[in-house]
């Protein structure tokens, strides 16, 4: 049982474990994922990728092949009917889906998670080991040690690792190890998937939705070629249920359609934010970090963003140009990230929850629907920008200036486009087409519109790209000629200089303030 040695072990292969393996390899760090199971899941789970991580992926040069696999943009709409085969009451578009928003160059998308999976997975060549379930854990001084079970031969074997990163779920084996509580409501129900195949075109196709919420559950089409999941609460008598009869009793009476059932999984419906999101070397990410309702599609984007936000840490002390407590500064940014994705999560389910439930209660009464019935967020259920872009960071890698909170605000409905430090650096279009976001990537970027006045003399140690800004875009930026943005490489804000460079070493000791590093 011979140990082998890699920088990160993630353990998870969903979208969260397998976004981080294709941006630790941007970054040039090689990682190995471990997944418990044999394969690739086949649910289709997840469906909403949010314009933010859309704007992750294309940073990865994967937004081209998810959005030719996703629905078109006619389909981001939720919509509300008494069974599916009835008429709308209500209706709402999901806000940077279902059209392309000023504040972005992406647009969102509407698909299986199933269907993202695969792109993920073959966006890196780093080594995958399906089947392989951790076991046990040990913290060295400078690795952690991680024991593997494979499912197939019984073998075990040892890994060492600089780092781990738990993205294995909301039952995350990594954070049961470690003795990490969790807080928030918990178990809100338990639930049930059925897939199946039928022909529902004459409900559905003149009227698309990425889900339609009736007072007996909730139908998702899956693919755009076809395929169909419905999912409501579990019942008492799961074992005992004939899901074919679930399922059509949902589509409405005078249907006259026999689904095809071919898959049944019963699930809990999460809601908690783990009390501490690192343990040493070992972080935690995704649903093993905060696992919220899936209503309003928040969980997954926002593991997709706890990545993005810990990945360049993590390589920038395996590299040599950050010290070794910069990724100390991925719990205290995400945490409240975190805490208010559940907040929102919660409300989004018990707004869902008190509709159909009166809906439900009207109809034994033998009321009729009226036409249309104002929902209780009319169409702020999916107006979520503020919470996909609008987040705020505050720790050790944001130099705050003099007129900067300390306490970061509370990401609202609404975005607010601001250059304040910490805030996801505005978009706005450069002179060839490409997007401000387009010049951030695997290293710090400084926008500014002199650049001779902001190259250092010597090199810095820190990966580092001078952007030159057009003079229309300095005074969105709220900068003068010879001012400067500083941005992180996950699009975050670090640093701002309305004005010229206070000292020749201006530059240089940022960098060595946000990653750690003692400055040179």
């Amino acid at each position: 049982m011979s140990d082998a040695e890699v920088a990160v072990l993630i353990v998870g292969g969903g979208p969260v474990g397998l976004t981080a393996r294709a941006l630790l390899e941007q970054w040039g760090v090689r990682a190995l994922l471990v997944e418990k199971h044999g394969e690739l899941s086949p649910f289709p789970r997840s469906r909403l990728v949010n314009v933010r991580s859309m704007e992750i992926f294309r940073g990865l040069g994967l937004a081209d092949r998810i959005t030719a696999r996703a629905f078109a943009p006619r389909y981001a709409r939720v919509r509300f009917r008494d069974t599916l085969n009835g008429a709308d009451f209500a209706s709402a578009s999901m806000v940077g889906v279902h059209a392309p928003v000023p504040e972005s160059p992406a647009l969102g998308v509407v698909t299986s998670q199933d269907r993202l999976e695969p792109v993920l997975l073959d966006a890196a060549d780093a080594p995958v080991r399906f089947g392989a379930e951790l076991v046990a854990l040990a913290e060295e001084d400078d690795a952690v040690v991680a024991r593997l079970a494979d499912h197939r031969t019984g073998a075990e074997r040892r890994i060492r690792a600089r780092y781990v990163l738990a993205a294995d779920g909301a039952h995350s084996t990594v954070r049961r190890l470690l003795g990490i509580g969790t807080t928030g409501p918990g178990a809100l129900g338990g639930v049930t998937t059925v897939v199946f195949d039928a022909d529902l075109d004459r409900w559905c196709a003149p009227q698309p939705a990425g889900v339609y919420f009736t007072a007996h559950g909730s139908f998702m089409p899956l693919y755009p070629e076809g395929g169909w999941a419905w999912f409501g609460p579990t019942p008492e008598d799961a074992e005992g249920a004939d899901w074919g009869d679930v399922v059509a009793h949902a589509l409405g009476p005078g249907a006259g359609v026999r689904p095809d059932v071919l898959r049944v999984q019963h699930w809990v419906m999460d809601a908690f934010v783990a009390e501490r999101l690192r343990h040493g070397r070992i972080l935690l990410a995704g649903d093993a970090a905060h696992a919220v309702p899936v209503i309003g599609g928040l969980g997954m984007n926002a593991g997709v963003a706890d990545v993005h936000n810990l990945c360049w840490k993590l390589a920038g002390v395996l590299q040599g140009w950050a010290g070794p407590g910069l990724p100390a500064t991925y719990e205290p940014e995400r945490h409240p990230v975190a805490r208010e994705t559940l907040r929102q999560a919660v409300a989004n389910a018990q707004l869902l929850r008190g509709v159909q439930r009166r809906r439900l209660e009207q109809l034994r009464a033998g009321e009729s629907a009226p036409e249309q019935v104002e929902l209780p967020w009319t169409d702020r259920y999916f107006a979520q920008l503020g919470l996909a872009l609008g987040v705020v960071y505050r720790s050790a890698a944001v130099l705050l200036g003099d007129d900067d909170p300390p306490e970061p605000p509370a990401p609202g409905t609404d975005y607010v486009p601001t250059v304040a430090p910490g805030h996801r650096l505005p978009h706005r279009r450069l002179a060839d087409d490409r997007s401000t976001l387009d010049a951030v990537g695997a290293w710090f970027t400084l926008l500014t519109p002199d650049p001779a006045a902001w190259v250092p003399g010597a090199a810095v140690p820190v990966p580092l790209r001078v952007e030159p800004l057009a003079r229309e875009h300095t005074e969105p930026y709220g900068l003068g000629p010879g001012g400067a943005l500083l941005v992180r490489p996950d699009g975050h804000i670090a640093a701002r200089w309305p004005g010229a460079p206070p000292a020749a070493t201006t530059l240089p000791d940022a960098l060595a303030a946000l990653t750690g590093r003692p400055a040179d």
